[in-house]
């Protein structure tokens, strides 16, 4: 039977700003994506028995949930109805990502299932059709199906391509006993009601703006900091811990809780890596939007 094998690659926040509570209850973002070479694997396999058969490996929290609860199923099940296919698939995910640590693990998971389905099923869709069903899934989704570095506004659901900058090396730390839900880090932020004109956010409206073309990529922020700081010290201590072991930057993962540096050399990064014995680490590096395409196989 045919099969199809892709990556889902995690992303870091290089910067995230959030600029007020708009009039839907949602917060209004800016935000720079960034994938890094962290990643699951999916494999995709076209089955005699019908419907969707989804075996998770790597994560006990996820395989113990109802697999329609996953956005692998409902990422194939969204594009068998659009495509009104109704041959069989059996899904393998294999789970590198840890999940709820702001790395976009299921997300990521959710746009590979779509571009591996494509790939299986031999079919195309319009690439704004494909980006609309990402956004249905999760914020996240459609940065990921074409990665690299972009920007994200709105909710972090319109995406816009950025210029790549040098590779970077990063040590990401996901401490095991703290667990940010979304909801809550949002709960916690405190925005005004959006106002990005004549307002004290368009001054750093223009200042992200800039950011966003600086060939650098310096200027790690992310606005959740602050709330999540204060109620996990933890992730705090994590922050300076790298920072004092040789990190030119560090931050929060999306809402957290895990936390990354980023390092002048994949060698001082595993030497980092070795102060955090009680959490998990992975030593990985930036993965430009070309790379992406070719892992992914986006342009075939």
């Amino acid at each position: 039977m045919p099969e199809v094998r892709i990556p889902a690659f995690a992303k870091i926040n290089l910067r995230l700003d959030i600029l007020g509570k708009r009039a839907d209850g949602f917060h209004e973002l800016r935000t720079i994506f960034q994938t890094i070479s962290l990643h699951d694997e999916l494999r995709l396999c076209a089955s005699n028995r019908p419907g969707i058969t989804l075996r998770i490996e790597g994560s006990q929290l996820l395989s113990a949930e109802p697999s329609r609860r996953n956005l692998v199923h409902r990422a194939v099940e969204a594009l068998r109805r659009e495509l009104r296919i109704r041959g069989g698939v059996e899904i393998e995910l294999k789970k590198a990502i840890p999940a709820g640590r702001g790395l976009g693990g299921g997300s990521s998971d959710a746009a590979a299932a779509l571009l591996g389905y494509l790939r299986l099923t031999k079919t195309k869709l319009a690439s704004a059709r494909l980006m609309e069903i990402g956004a249905s899934l999760g914020a996240d989704v459609p940065f990921f199906l074409f990665g690299g570095r972009a920007l994200g506004v709105n909710k972090g659901d319109e995406v816009y391509p950025l210029p790549d900058i040098s590779k970077l090396h990063v040590l990401v730390v996901s401490p095991k006993e703290v667990h940010v839900p979304t909801s809550k880090a949002y709960r916690w932020v405190s925005a005004k009601p959006l106002a990005l004109t004549k307002s004290a956010g368009t001054s750093k409206l223009f200042q992200f703006c800039a950011l966003c073309w600086s060939e650098q990529g310096s200027g790690l922020s992310n606005d959740f900091e602050g709330p999540v700081f204060r109620r996990h010290p933890r992730l705090d201590h994590i922050k300076r811990e790298l920072l004092q072991r040789g990190a030119a930057g560090a931050s929060l993962a999306g809402s957290g809780s895990a936390v990354f540096g980023v390092f002048p050399s994949p060698a001082m990064a595993r030497r980092a890596a070795v102060g955090f014995p009680h959490d998990q680490t992975f030593v990985c590096e930036t993965v430009s939007r070309d790379r992406y395409a070719r892992l992914m196989r986006i342009a075939e």
